[in-house]
């Protein structure tokens, strides 16, 4: 029997949930319900907050501008955040919400844009960012949310990076090429990842990473990837040798 309740409609909210909870929808949310799902008084849905589990949840009134529930049972507990950072320069509009949302389904438990060099996008939406991690969640049973952080200069991430951090950087310049070989000493361990530019990294910001004392460089093969599809290629790596698929979902 499958884990998860695929067929029910399943909604992020930002309010308490406990047996008996009453809770209002309004603007999209209560759109989204009411006209795109064409959901009546009686009908069922999940709900999750990211801090109390998941609760199956009955509709009890349908306004036109509301939507009101109250939640019935929770139907699964909530689950500790995960140990997999990732880091990337950010890209433009529908690739990047493409990527945050991947980033998300694959586990990551914390997202954060760095400005390289290279960069293309000039500006971070965080808050669409945030929008594309709650759909991500929504639509694949995730419980815990990422935490998202404002983007920052790639070299002042570096700078204050713990040394005993685990960095995994993809290198098309890297030596090694096995990464799951490269990859097995850190399994168990919190780790981050992170994904250049399209155009690479500059020489200035490989020489920094290659200063770090918990540095691992990882080749993704050798077809040259979009970073896109470098992020779903890595964090599969990561996950799979490194992370939590061997101990079954987080």
């Amino acid at each position: 029997m499958a884990a998860y309740d695929f067929s029910s409609t399943r909604l992020f909210v930002d309010a308490p949930l406990a047996e008996g909870a009453e809770l209002v929808l309004e603007d999209a949310q209560a759109n989204y319900v009411r006209n795109v799902m064409r959901m009546a008084a009686g009908d069922g849905l999940l709900l999750f907050n990211g801090r109390d589990g998941e609760w199956g949840a009955r509709i009890s009134d349908v306004a036109k501008k509301r939507v009101t529930l109250v939640a019935e049972r929770r139907t699964r507990p909530q689950t500790p955040a995960g140990k997999l950072r990732y880091l990337f320069a950010p890209l433009k509009h529908a690739r990047l919400d493409y990527m945050v949302q991947k980033a998300v389904e694959m586990g990551a438990s914390r997202l954060s844009p760095v400005i390289t060099r290279r960069t293309q996008a000039s500006r971070v939406n965080v808050e669409r960012m945030r929008a594309n991690a709650v759909e991500a969640a929504e639509q694949c049973g995730v419980l815990a949310l990422p935490e998202i952080d404002e983007p920052e200069p790639l070299a002042r991430t570096l700078e204050s990076w713990p040394a005993d951090a685990p960095l995994a950087f993809c290198d098309e310049d890297s030596e090694a090429q096995d990464p799951v070989a490269a990859l097995r000493p850190l399994a168990g361990r919190p780790i981050a990842v992170l994904i250049g530019p399209e155009g690479g990294f500059a020489p200035e910001e490989r020489a920094a990473l290659l200063r770090l004392p918990s540095v691992v460089r990882l080749s993704l093969g050798p077809r040259i990837l979009r970073a896109d599809t470098a992020a779903v290629a890595a964090l599969t790596l990561v996950q799979a040798v490194a992370g939590d698929w061997p101990a079954g979902p987080a």
